[in-house]
């Protein structure tokens, strides 16, 4: 309705147990160009408010069952809240009252009988301050995010794959878990990209990103580019048993995608290794042992021949290679 409807324009929703104020409230603002809503109590503003969603709230303070500093309250612990501006309308102007309103949510207030010049420039300038707060916060929220993206490949990028591997490495310790991580490494890829050049060699790396993504589906697992032509994948909740199906299935989607490499020499096409390792993090375990594990790993793949998997289970103190 309220997209619809509204266009751009901006809802209020006036809330006042009195008809009369309801209506001569509702003739000023529609006269300045406002969408109206109304609600005669609190109880039936927090119902309204959960349906239409209005730029902002003119709240009475008075109103019987429930009053205006009650259903702020409420108003304020609803998440579609976040943005709108409460305005309480109210007869009260001592101290008491004032402190009230603002601490149970309200961003300003206006004084019964209304002085409608100083209510004109309280609502739009409420209207216009939440619009820019939203705004702000999109932009922030859009700069946090491609600041954890890589720019290449479009996946998460070395400081977001940290991050993520300190946290769950955190989560899988408290919950006795199994963690995995795996590292992969483009084989033979400076060759790769002095035979076909940098931009193709760029193109190649999103295509093997887009692979792993495609294979990487569930929601608490993360895909990173590591470096260079250096991919890794963090599993949480993932046994070793699991984590050997996924090395399985990113050796075999490289090769599927069969992108020549005249120079390559283990395959006429693009292959990769893939060293990986799990481990319950234990209180005195050190979370770089196992992302050194996990390199010790792609090491012996590459030095086994490339173009295949090796895992490495960490057992407490120890490492068992495979």
């Amino acid at each position: 309705m309220k997209a619809d409807a509204l266009e751009s324009q901006s809802l209020v929703l006036i809330v006042d147990d009195e008809p009369f104020i309801r209506l001569i409230l509702r003739q000023f603002l529609d006269r300045e160009g406002y969408q109206i809503a109304e609600a005669k109590n609190g109880i039936e503003a927090i119902k309204v408010f959960k349906e239409l969603h209005p730029d902002i709230v003119l709240l009475d303070a008075l109103m019987p069952e429930m009053d205006g500093f009650e259903c702020c309250t409420q108003l304020r612990s609803l998440d579609s809240s976040k943005y709108t501006p409460v305005l309480m309308v109210t007869g009260l102007e001592d101290q008491k009252s004032v402190d009230r309103a603002f601490a149970v949510g309200a961003i300003d207030y206006v004084t019964k009988p209304i002085h409608w010049a100083v209510l004109r420039q309280r609502v739009k300038r409420l209207i216009e301050q939440s619009q820019l707060q939203q705004e702000l916060e999109a932009v922030n929220m859009e700069l946090q995010r491609l600041a954890t993206i890589d720019g290449l490949t479009q996946i998460a990028n070395r400081r977001r794959f940290e991050e993520y591997f300190n946290q769950e490495w955190q989560r899988m310790k408290r919950d006795k878990c199994p963690l995995s991580l795996i590292l992969c490494d483009v084989d033979f890829f400076k060759l790769y990209n002095d035979t076909y050049g940098h931009r193709i060699g760029d193109r190649c790396l999103q295509e093997i990103a887009k692979a792993l993504k495609d294979i990487i589906k569930r929601p608490g697992d993360l895909v990173a580019r590591y470096g260079g032509e250096e991919f890794a994948v963090i599993l949480p909740n993932t046994n070793a048993e699991g984590a050997t199906y996924v090395a399985e299935k990113i050796c075999h989607a490289v090769r599927t995608l069969a992108i020549p490499h005249k120079n390559s020499q283990v395959s006429p096409h693009v292959t990769i290794s893939v060293g990986l390792t799990t481990e319950i993090p234990q209180p005195d375990s050190d979370i770089e042992e196992m992302i050194a594990a996990a390199d010790r790993a792609l090491y012996q793949a590459k030095t086994a021949g490339r173009d295949r998997f090796v895992q490495n289970i960490q057992l407490p103190r120890s490492q068992n290679s495979g």
